[in-house]
């Protein structure tokens, strides 16, 4: 049985991949900025479960989110960097995709991330553990809901690779990239979703399960490291 930190969980992927690790037996810390409620809600009723508020955008909260883990659970096992933002900006817009919009997307996507990776390094090392990122093809191929939100997922994606080289073989870092997925945030994407029916391959939308299975098989595969694995439907080779 593993510990897992999922950040973001209380809805979407982050909350599928939870209860997928929960499935497993696994203990799973459930984590959110502000769904307090929901996210307690959900330690209440699933088996072996924690939650702790945190910002990952803020240094001190990635330490005391970490902190929190190794005393209520022990060890941490995997760390599923789900947590992100975005704004929905035209790509034509230059003016509206201001430096404050890059901001606010690199502190979360990026910044948030790495500094969340590296203060449960210690622990994922002891444990020789694993990362899955949560990115997005829009940081493989020009696309995605404005130039700021892709350019941050592009810099995750190089930022997986780079760390996996670097603290192997204690930990593994892999990344999930999926496309167009049916979640709070695109329910009123329909559009997007008709094209991507209409393209893919696979001639539907995904689901937040079809990314939580990628990212439990990325975690529990102990020869895959560095890699950052497109959860499309095919969108990518379509396109």
């Amino acid at each position: 049985m593993s510990v897992v930190l999922v950040t973001g969980s209380t809805s979407g992927i982050g909350l599928a991949t939870a209860r997928r690790f929960a499935e497993r037996g696994d203990t799973v810390v459930f984590n959110s900025i502000h769904s307090v409620e929901a996210g307690e809600h959900l330690a209440e009723s699933t088996a072996n479960a924690h939650y702790v508020q945190a910002d990952i955008a803020q240094a001190e909260d990635c330490a005391r989110l970490i902190a929190d883990v190794l005393e209520q659970c022990g060890r941490l096992d995997v760390l599923v960097n789900n947590a992100g933002t975005t704004k929905v900006i035209a790509h034509r817009d230059l003016e509206a995709a201001s430096v404050d919009i890059w901001r606010e997307m690199f502190e979360v996507n990026v910044f948030g991330t790495w500094q969340l990776s590296v203060a449960a390094m210690p622990a994922l090392q002891m444990s020789k553990g694993s990362i899955v990122n949560v990115s997005s093809i829009a940081g493989m191929r020009p696309t995605g809901s404005s130039i700021p939100y892709a350019a941050s997922k592009a810099a995750l994606n190089h930022m997986t690779t780079l760390l996996a080289k670097v603290v192997g073989p204690e930990v593994r870092v892999n990344a999930v990239a999926p496309g167009f997925i049916d979640t709070p945030w695109t329910q009123g994407w329909d559009a997007v979703r008709g094209y991507v029916q209409s393209v893919a391959p696979l001639r539907r939308s995904g689901t937040p399960d079809d990314v939580a299975d990628v990212i439990v098989a990325l975690a529990s595969s102990s020869y895959v490291t560095g890699q950052v694995v497109a959860v499309d439907g095919g969108l990518t080779i379509a396109t």
